[in-house]
């Protein structure tokens, strides 16, 4: 899922005040309500203002929120705290406006869930008068719900890893970091407050894995690090997925195929010229025949990556014409006297 920044969505600095985030949430919500906004994007802006104010508007919830730190940007990979995806209920405090909590159209959004799933159960959810479906008549009824969670519980954690060409080529594991959500081990039995996790109940831990890349590994595939992800109060371990993207600033990737763009000038596409280029494999020189046009590639075998059963794929040297910006007067007389022989 992606993290929400609140504090964007309305439009308000981190430290801003309970006045200040009020007077922002009234003025949002004015301006989007869908009985006077009638745009398709309406709908949705009111509904992550709406949420965006249930949080930031609570002094409880804003202290968990703003526990995940400050370096999150919005849009950016989020893993939920362990325990916090199977809940589902109605959920209003009087604040900015009711929803049904399910995830789904019209609710709040899964990373709000990640977060606050936990606000249903025990004291805090029978003073908010807000929820449904659940029994909170019994004590052995809230235990089976509780067992219940723990059972459902995902532990298997997934994340997007960045990989560039040096990473493909290299034999060696790569070190990958990430954060994670986890329960504070350090919290008072007694219910006290917890300098640990500034009563939140929650860390933000960073994590470390060694991962060793397969050959031939492709855009979008995951790959699977047993017992790397969430550990739960039984022991168990969950699996860490990584889910590969492929992005370097040089090369084009396309399986075992690399594109690269190699620069020359108007004169050496028209005459042709010899051209070191530099590969994954070494410096080589290539000759560029004349009358050659910008989009058209030269096909270079065994330099490309290796495929899965170790053969090496080819280097496409795509051209491209580049006019040199340094240009003298001469030279662009010259050009002027090109330019009216091949309209004369």
């Amino acid at each position: 899922m992606q993290y929400k920044d609140y504090y964007e969505i309305l439009g308000v600095k981190r430290d801003a005040d309970e006045k200040e985030i009020k007077s922002a949430f009234r003025k949002l919500a004015r301006k989007y309500h869908p009985d006077v906004n009638k745009t398709k994007e309406a709908e949705q802006k009111f509904k992550d203002i709406n949420e965006a104010y249930e949080v930031l508007g609570d002094k409880q919830k804003r202290q968990r929120y703003d526990s995940l730190g400050s370096n999150w940007q919005g849009g950016a990979d989020y893993t939920p705290p362990p325990g916090f995806e199977q809940f589902g209920f109605n959920f209003n405090q009087g604040g900015a406006q009711s929803f049904d909590f399910t995830g789904g159209a019209g609710g709040f959004s899964d990373f709000f869930s990640s977060l606050f799933g936990d606000f249903m159960s025990g004291q805090q959810a029978r003073s908010t008068g807000g929820f449904s479906g659940f029994d909170f008549g019994g004590a052995n009824t809230q235990r089976q719900s509780r067992q219940s969670a723990k059972s459902s519980e995902n532990l298997d954690i997934t994340k997007s890893l960045n990989v560039s060409l040096k990473d493909l080529m290299s034999s060696d594991p790569i070190n990958v970091k990430f954060n994670e959500m986890e329960k504070c081990t350090q919290c008072p039995p007694n219910g006290g407050f917890c300098s640990h996790c500034a009563g939140t109940g929650y860390t933000n831990t960073v994590k470390s894995v060694k991962v060793k890349l397969p050959k031939n590994v492709s855009e979008g595939q995951k790959i699977r690090l047993k017992g790397e992800g969430k550990i739960d109060s039984y022991g168990r371990k969950g699996d860490l997925y990584l889910v590969i993207h492929i992005k370097d600033s040089e090369y084009e990737i396309d399986g075992s195929t690399l594109i690269k763009d190699v620069e020359i000038t108007p004169s050496q596409a028209v005459l042709g010229c010899q051209k070191e280029i530099t590969t994954p494999h070494g410096k080589v020189n290539i000759k560029i025949p004349p009358k050659v046009s910008s989009g058209q590639s030269l096909r270079l075998k065994k330099l490309g990556l290796p495929d899965k059963n170790g053969n090496l794929g080819e280097l496409k040297a795509r051209i491209k014409i580049v006019v040199p910006k340094d240009l003298s007067n001469e030279e662009i007389e010259l050009y002027k006297k090109l330019n009216e022989l091949r309209h004369n």
